[in-house]
């Protein structure tokens, strides 16, 4: 090993020297697509081009007669259906772009000024140096200097899995490489370390590091089919047949009758023919507009897109879009310990023996036989040994001095296989293995007595079922002590693991961590009893607990039997954690998985949500779905709220969107049937098309998340997105709007003046205000709670109503034959407003008995216990 382990690194003035000169270290992104072509991409709609080829005939036949105005209203439609469209989805997707450009704030340790300090990854600049180990993801290109059983994965470059990388041997040597890697003293920016530590000199940075200059990877889809989409395209699937065989009907029921009733087909009137044949395709086209939920994929787009930005605020980041969604469903938590349920603020609780101190190996076997660094009070690296640094701070020793002072010669870093790290080191001439793991891999090293033994394992027994971490020392063969470390319980975690249990979550925690600490934590927060905690978990019979030599003896067989049972894993590996994740994925189960280390990483990926922590590893990071930017336990539970509500607030906007469509289609097949003009013209259908897509979508997806769905069981993946009691609500609601209007048409008919533009711009007032005031009971779906409950948190609603019923009034007032309108009169409105709004009373008097029911019923259940 060469190279000064002790590099000053670069003084402010080098920084800023160097970036000056080369750099930030970011990637330039790739050419991003023009706004203009993106807008334009919206008329590659099929639905948008027949409309445009239909006005464009009608543009032809408005330059014959001189007369534009229903033209412009078509054509004014269009650009309001594709631009607002265009908006929320650029919106959505620079909120995404925002987010994801995070990585490159991930924290990197480098050496400057004679100091360890952590930076961005963005602010590495050509000749830092960097400190790298286990689970790292390195920031910049770079030379070696120092290296110690350091293995990269260049699979992202080179499709190398694991590469062995060393500093060179002799000064001015170059390390050779093989065929398939970089040369072996040369580190790659966007590699992953897989085992080791070492330090290096950056070389380049940004555009001009290796993967800057070749082909990158391409950015991450977010258009992940998960079963919440699959179920929203065979919905759509299934609709749009309905609406085109609708339309279809429409056309031919409306051009027969007209044929049959109307001169003008016994005349060579050939144009005013065609025009005529022109509004009835065009009405079908728009009726397949209105049919066609083209606006679901928005709102699932844009639904997720807010919670993505709520979430952040509630310091989960979301990684992966679908995530949002997919924790909803979730049913088990597989939760690691330290930092999710603990706060992760490792201090040395009480050392071991009799005379502290006495030992003077001891100390500078915790200074060399470690990684950790302390700027100040605070830990940069491992919180376990950040607490034994900190504890020879406060005692007054200079970690760093005995590192300069002491030449280590060998080191074998800390792997979950050996469950203990090594350092050799020349003291006072004579070369020293200094060890520090878990205790019972320690003791085995050790040439102690039968009571020496017994005394340390009755100290390590206590200490462990108070749940403290333990970590034992040792010098050559010599014991030398033990330390037990307190992390205590996250103030929020025991309520947490309660709302779990309320929601139908099982929690189960996986730990390294010895079954004694792992069952008391358990007990403390709840996922265990007391009872429970004191059963021994090594062998198979004990249901609840296990150990991971234990699991990973069982059979499949047995461990498939037993997964659904176990409530806490210690000493738990890698491959324990992955093998339990997909045994209760076999028995159904939608499992979230928590890590922050890179041996977190297989589990992560297979899990359904893999959730990493904010303090965690690049390795753990890359194979999660959301990171949890304050690794608390309690924003796992923000986020399956989130996630749930989310649901439900798709499930209203279904709800609304179909009754605004069984309504008007129904009416269109009616109106022809009994010999009307067209009840909506195409102009107008397009208004309720934006107000049941658009600003539907705003209003429901704005909704905020409710933690009555917490009290909930997860839903089943299985099941249909429209659920009996909804499909019961959509016919019912749908049925009663479509009588009430066709009543209305037909009294117009029956009228002297019969049905005219005054009689029609009524009629379309009650439709629209029929759907404003169905809004509110969409709002309050899968509840019996009143409309106006909570109503200060739903502005966004408020908001959305406000634009519905300003654009109606625009409309009515100023649409004239551009949308065939006539202006209505004060009284006219407050009768329409009024009378519409038996709606929302009908609606609040249904809830109102439930919610009167429900109550009984708790009550004589009271009174029968």
């Amino acid at each position: 090993m060469t190279g000064n382990h002790f590099l000053a690194g670069l003084s402010d003035d080098q920084v800023a020297a160097a970036r000056a000169r080369h750099g930030e270290n970011l990637l330039t992104p790739p050419k991003k697509t023009s706004l203009w072509t993106l807008y334009f991409d919206k008329y590659n709609d099929p639905i948008i081009r027949i409309l445009l080829v239909a006005a464009a005939i009608s543009l032809a036949f408005a330059i014959i007669e001189q007369d534009f105005i229903e033209t412009i209203g078509i054509f004014l439609a269009i650009f309001l259906a594709t631009t607002i469209g265009f908006y929320f989805e650029r919106d959505a997707a620079r909120k995404f772009g925002m987010l994801t450009a995070m990585d490159d704030d991930r924290p990197v340790k480098v050496r400057r000024n004679g100091r360890v300090v952590e930076i961005r990854r963005r602010d590495v600049v050509v000749g830092d140096v960097v400190l790298i180990e286990t689970g790292d993801e390195v920031p910049a290109d770079g030379r070696l200097t120092q290296a110690t059983d350091l293995q990269i994965d260049e699979s992202s470059l080179t499709g190398e899995p694991i590469a062995d990388k060393h500093a060179p041997t002799d000064e001015g040597e170059t390390a050779v490489a093989d065929e398939a890697t970089y040369p072996a003293d040369m580190v790659m920016r966007s590699t992953m370390v897989m085992s080791g530590r070492g330090e290096y000199v950056v070389t380049a940075v940004g555009d001009a590091t290796e993967i800057g200059q070749v082909a990158r990877k391409s950015t991450e889809t977010t258009s992940v089919k998960t079963p919440l989409n699959m179920q929203l395209d065979r919905l759509a699937v299934m609709i749009s047949k309905v609406g085109a065989g609708v339309a279809v009907a429409a056309f031919v029921l409306f051009l027969g009758h007209d044929i049959l009733t109307d001169t003008l087909w016994h005349t060579h009137n050939y144009i005013h023919m065609a025009q005529t044949v022109l509004k009835y395709f065009m009405m079908a086209v728009t009726l397949i507009v209105m049919a066609v939920p083209e606006g679901l994929p928005m709102a699932v787009t844009l639904a997720l897109a807010l919670n993505m930005r709520r979430m952040l605020k509630s310091n989960n980041l979301v990684r992966k879009l679908h995530s949002c969604e997919t924790m909803g469903a979730v049913t088990v938590i597989c939760t690691d310990k330290t930092g999710t349920l603990t706060q992760n603020r490792m201090r040395v609780a009480q050392p071991a023996a009799d005379k502290e101190g006495s030992d003077p190996l001891l100390d500078i076997a915790i200074a060399l036989n470690s990684t950790a660094e302390l700027h100040g009070r605070e830990v940069i690296g491992n919180p376990t040994e950040g607490a034994l640094l900190l504890w020879l701070q406060d005692r007054g020793v200079d970690y760093r001095a005995l590192r300069q002072r002491y030449e280590t010669t060998a080191r074998e870093p800390f792997s979950t296989e050996r469950k203990y790290m090594s350092t050799t080191a020349v003291v006072d001439g004579t070369p020293r293995r200094f060890v520090k793991g878990a205790p019972e891999i320690v003791i085995a090293m050790c040439d102690m007595s039968a009571e020496e033994r017994s005394a340390v394992e009755r100290r390590l027994s206590d200490y462990q079922h108070k749940a403290m971490r333990t970590l034992a020392f040792a010098v050559d063969d010599r014991f030398q002590q033990v330390f037990a470390i307190s992390d205590p319980i996250r103030d929020e975690v025991p309520a947490a693991i309660r709302q779990c249990h309320d929601a139908g979550i099982e929690v189960k925690i996986v730990t390294g961590d010895t079954a004694a600490t792992a069952a008391e934590i358990g007990r403390q927060i709840g996922v265990i009893t007391k009872e429970e905690s004191s059963l021994t978990p090594h062998r198979p019979s004990s249901t609840t607990q296990i150990t991971g030599p234990a699991w990973a003896a069982l059979s499949d067989d047995d461990a498939f039997r037993l997964a659904p049972s176990v409530k806490v894993m210690s000493r738990a590996r890698p491959s324990d954690k992955q093998r339990l994740v997909e045994m209760l994925q076999r028995h159904g189960e939608i499992v979230a998985v928590t890590g922050d280390g890179t041996n977190d990483a297989p589990a992560l990926h297979h899990a359904h949500v893999g959730l990493s922590l904010g303090s965690g590893t690049g390795v753990a990071k890359e194979a999660s779905d959301m990171t949890l930017l304050d690794d608390s336990f309690g924003s796992i539970v923000n986020a399956v709220m989130w996630g749930r509500s989310l649901y439900k607030n798709i499930q209203r906007f279904l709800y609304f969107q179909l009754v605004v469509n069984l309504t008007a289609l129904s009416l269109v097949l009616a109106g022809a049937l009994v010999g009307t003009e067209l009840p909506l013209t195409v102009t107008q259908i397009l208004w309720v098309n934006l107000i049941m897509d658009t600003f539907a979508a705003m209003a429901l997806a704005s909704l905020p998340p409710s933690h009555e769905v917490m009290h909930e069981k997860p839903r089943n993946t299985a099941d249909f997105i429209l659920s009996s009691a909804m499909l019961r609500g959509i016919g019912l609601t749908g049925l009663a709007f479509f009588v009430a209007l066709l009543a209305f048409l037909v009294f117009c008919e029956q009228m002297p003046g019969g049905m005219g533009t005054h009689e029609l711009t009524l009629f379309f007032t009650t439709f629209v205000m029929l759907q404003f005031w169905n809004l509110l009971n969409a709002k309050c779906l899968g509840s019996h709670h009143s409309a106006f409950r909570r109503l200060r948190a739903d502005r966004g609603l408020l908001l959305v109503q406000l634009i519905i019923l300003g654009g109606q009034w625009l409309i009515v007032e100023f649409g004239g034959r551009m949308f065939r309108t006539d202006g209505m009169s004060a009284r006219e409105w407050l009768v329409v407003v009024g009378a519409t709004s038996a709606v929302l009373w009908l609606g609040e008097a249904w809830r109102w008995a439930c919610r009167l029911l429900e109550s009984k019923n708790k009550t004589y259940e009271n009174h029968q216990s």
